[in-house]
């Protein structure tokens, strides 16, 4: 047995006008459509839905129910409620007036990339639930692959299933030393690798493009010692712990105080890589992150 919810609902309104002809008006359709879909109903049903004994279905009493009927308006009733709810929850998600959104990105696009943007998303719309989970590339990609996350943006190549990587910006790379270290006056690609050199946990982006960067200039690390963070690694490197490759948007504020310099070395000693904006293939934007992207577009 099937319910035909066409059939429900011209069955709710005529209990509701307490008339065929009225509920045809509301309804847009012929009296004649209404008395046979009603019967088409009971049909399907196999119950009698409206009392029409003595002639009183639609009369002075109005509509008279059967007990079967009484049940069904009853049931009608909550169907066509929940409807509602529904359809308000997602205007409402149109609107952005509700919803959630969940960004990832890695870390240095989270500190120094998204921030003015998540401040300006989540005053224009405090009705949705903003979320930003931060890792290295790979933490992050995994997020978006296993649907953890609605949009990813990260610093490193990805090439996974499912997910479409779009280069989204440009991040300039420097090689930095403390500023009195003797290799900072007169660097030689000869001498760096002899040096310790601070480098990011496996798996995180700028790593990635640390590694390129010292194989384009030949560079083999006799020492690497690993810190989870950029910016503890610019601290490292201000206090003489080693050289490093860095975004240059970590350092410039220690550049600036004269506590790191760029290193001069010959050969692409400053590099530019591409972060990238990870979505799920063929998985539709919602109202929020559709927002969202333009906001980020904007800054």
């Amino acid at each position: 047995m099937r319910l035909n919810l066409h059939l429900l609902r011209m069955f709710r309104v005529v209990v509701e006008q307490q008339s065929f002809s009225r509920a045809a008006a509301v309804l847009c359709v012929s009296q004649p459509a209404v008395s046979k879909g009603i019967r088409e109903l009971e049909s399907q049903l196999d119950l009698p839905l409206i009392d029409r004994g003595s002639g009183v279905a639609g009369g002075a009493r109005g509509i008279v129910l059967t007990d079967s009927g009484r049940a069904l308006y009853e049931h009608a009733r909550g169907i066509f409620a929940m409807e509602r709810v529904a359809l308000e929850d997602i205007r409402d998600r149109v609107e952005l007036r509700r919803g959630r959104l969940r960004v990832g990105a890695s870390t240095t696009v989270a500190a120094y990339c998204l921030s003015d943007a998540v401040s300006r998303f989540t005053r224009r719309h405090p009705q949705i639930e903003f979320e930003l989970k931060v890792g290295n590339t790979d933490g992050i990609s995994r997020l978006i692959q296993d649907g953890q996350i609605d949009v990813a943006f990260v610093e490193g190549q990805v090439d996974i299933a499912g997910v479409v990587a779009t280069p989204w910006r440009q991040d300039p790379l420097q090689i930095v030393a403390a500023a009195d270290a003797p290799l900072a006056r007169a660097p030689r690609a000869a001498a760096l690798s002899a040096e310790p050199w601070l480098v990011r946990e496996p798996g995180s982006g700028t790593r990635q493009a640390a590694e390129a960067l010292l194989s384009a200039l030949g560079v083999s690390p006799a020492l690497r010692i690993e810190i989870g963070s950029n910016e503890a690694i610019a601290q490292a490197v201000a206090c003489g712990a080693g050289i490093a490759v860095l975004p240059a948007v970590v350092v410039a504020d220690l550049v600036a105080i004269g506590r790191v310099r760029v290193l001069k070395v010959p050969g692409p000693a400053q590099s530019v890589r591409p972060l990238y904006r990870l979505e799920l293939n063929n998985r539709p934007r919602t109202p929020a992150l559709t927002a969202f992207l333009q906001q980020i577009a904007s800054v």
